[in-house]
C-alpha cells in the first residue's frame, strides 16, 4: 500500500514510524512532515488544508490510504472531499466525516451529543452575545471555579478556568462581544467544574466496531508541579495507574459504547480515532471533551505500546474486517518527555541547531518542531521533540527519558523534570 500521512508534529512522526514497520507499507509519504519523519518516509511540501494539491498528489502517486493527523483538515471536511470526488472515493481516509468532526469542532455540538446518548459529563449551558445576560445569570448559579470554553477551535487556548465570579462575567463578555478568541468564541459553553484527575482514553473505530487503545495522561503546564501557562503538552505517561480494569470497564460501558452507538444511530460516518478526555471524579469517569484525532504528546506513548500492525488495522477499517482483527498492547510502561524551545509557550526563536541525537540510547525520538537544513537538524517550533522510553515501572522508563533529554542540546532547551510526579504514589 502507498500511504500518505498528513501533518508535521510528533503525533505524525509516531504514526509514520509505526506505519513504516508494516509489511503492507510500500511507499510512505508525509505532508509536510519534519526532520524526523524524513527518516521513515518521504516528506512532501503540501499544506494539510490544501485539498486540491493533496488530490493531485494522491492520484499521481497511487495513494491507497490517507491518515489524517491534525484536527483542522478533519473539521474542514477532508473526509467528505474524498468521498464526494469519484476520482478519490476509493482511497481509504482515516478520519471522521465533517459531521463527525463537529465532536471536536464545536463544544456545544459535542455536549448535545453527550446529552442525547446519556454520556456522563459536566452540567453546562451555551450562550451567545444575544444571551449574554442569561450567561451571567447561569454563572451566578454555579460554585467556583468557573469554566468557560470557546465553542470552536481556538488552538488549545479557548478554555478559561476562573475563581472569581466578576472576572468570569467579564471574560464571558470579552469572549462573546469582543471576539477574544475570534469566531471560535461567538458561542461560549459554561460548564460546572469537575474536581478530579484527568486522563485520556483513545478508541479506533470503523463506526460500528472499536478497539480501546492504551490510556494516557499528559502534562499541559509549562512549569513543574503543574504551574504556569498551558502548552500543547510537556510529557505523557501510559498506562495511567488508576485506570484499572474496574475503572476502564466503567469507561467502556458508560462512555465508549454509547459514543460509538450514538455515531452509528445518527448515521455519522466515522472511521478513525476518538480521543476522549476524561475526569476521574471519585472513581467515576466523566467526559471533559472529545477530540477527533490522536493527542500530542499522548500519541508518542500510546502508539509505541501497540503491538499489532497499525496499517493492517487501518486496512481492516477500509475493507470491513476491522471487527474481526486481534489487537495487542505491550504491558510495559511508556513515558514521554518533551523538549521545548526557550520562551515557549510565549515568544521563542526558531532555527537553533540540535546536537547530540546520535548519543540517545534506549529511547525513541519523535520530532515535533524540527526541520532539516544543509544536513543539520534545526528547531522549528515551540515543542521540538519527544523522548519516549519503556520500563517495567514508570520510574524506570522516566529515568531513560530524562537521561537522554540531557544528551540532546540546542540553545534555550527546556524540559520538565517532574513528568508523572502526581502518579508516583500509585503502582504502575
Amino acid at each position: 500500500m502507498n500511504v500518505l500521512v498528513l501533518g508535521s508534529g510528533g503525533r505524525e512522526h509516531a504514526l509514520s514510524w509505526k506505519i513504516s514497520q508494516s509489511s503492507l507499507c510500500e511507499k510512505l509519504f508525509i505532508a509536510p512532515g519534519n526532520a524526523g519523519t524524513s527518516s521513515v518516509g518521504q516528506n512532501v511540501d503540501i499544506s494539510v488544508n490544501d485539498f486540491q494539491t493533496i488530490k493531485t498528489f494522491a492520484l499521481e502517486n497511487d495513494i491507497n490510504m490517507v491518515v489524517v493527523g491534525p484536527e483542522d483538515p478533519l473539521v474542514n471536511g477532508i473526509y467528505d472531499f474524498f468521498q464526494n470526488d469519484s476520482a478519490l472515493s476509493d482511497i481509504c481516509l482515516i478520519g471522521p466525516s465533517k459531521e463527525g468532526a463537529k465532536l471536536e469542532g464545536s463544544k456545544d455540538y459535542s455536549k448535545q451529543f453527550m446529552m442525547r446518548h446519556n454520556i456522563p459529563t459536566a452540567a453546562y449551558g451555551s450562550f451567545t452575545a444575544e444571551t449574554l445576560k442569561e450567561g451571567c445569570d447561569f454563572l451566578e448559579k454555579l460554585n467556583p471555579p468557573y469554566v468557560l470554553k470557546a465553542d470552536g477551535l481556538a488552538a488549545g487556548k479557548g478554555v478559561l478556568i476562573l475563581d472569581d465570579l466578576e472576572t468570569a462575567k467579564a471574560e464571558l463578555k470579552a469572549m462573546l462581544t469582543e471576539a477574544k478568541f475570534g469566531k471560535a468564541s461567538s458561542t461560549v459553553v459554561i460548564e460546572e467544574f469537575l474536581d478530579g484527575i484527568e486522563l485520556s482514553v483513545f478508541v479506533l473505530t470503523d463506526g460500528k466496531n472499536y478497539k480501546v487503545l492504551p490510556s494516557a495522561k499528559d502534562y499541559k503546564r509549562i512549569g513543574e508541579g503543574d504551574k504556569g501557562l498551558n502548552t500543547g503538552g510537556m510529557g505523557a505517561i501510559s498506562p495511567v495507574p488508576f485506570a484499572d480494569s474496574i475503572f476502564m470497564e466503567k469507561v467502556e460501558n458508560t462512555i465508549i459504547k454509547p459514543t460509538v452507538f450514538g455515531l452509528k444511530e445518527e448515521n455519522i460516518d466515522y472511521k478513525g480515532f476518538i480521543f476522549i478526555g476524561l475526569m476521574n471524579v471519585g472513581g467515576e469517569p466523566f467526559v471533559i471533551e472529545y477530540n477527533v484525532r490522536m493527542g500530542d504528546p499522548e500519541t508518542e506513548v500510546v502508539i509505541p505500546r501497540i503491538k499489532s500492525d497499525l496499517l493492517n488495522l487501518f486496512r481492516g477499517i477500509a475493507m470491513g474486517t476491522f471487527g474481526e482483527q486481534d489487537f495487542y498492547v505491550d504491558e510495559d510502561v511508556a513515558t514521554t518527555v518533551m523538549l521545548v524551545s526557550g520562551g515557549y509557550p510565549e515568544s521563542y526563536e526558531k532555527g537553533k541547531e540540535i546536537v547530540g541525537l546520535e548519543e540517545v540510547e534506549n529511547s525513541l525520538v519523535f520530532h515535533a518542531g524540527t526541520k532539516e537544513d544543509n544536513q543539520k537538524v534545526l528547531t522549528n517550533g515551540g515543542r521540538v521533540m519527544a523522548l519516549t522510553s519503556f520500563g517495567r515501572t514508570m520510574e524506570e522508563a522516566l529515568e531513560k527519558s530524562f537521561d537522554n533529554a540531557k544528551k540532546i542540546h540546542f540553545d534555550g532547551k527546556y524540559f520538565r523534570r517532574d513528568i508523572g510526579f502526581d502518579l508516583k504514589e500509585e503502582k504502575v
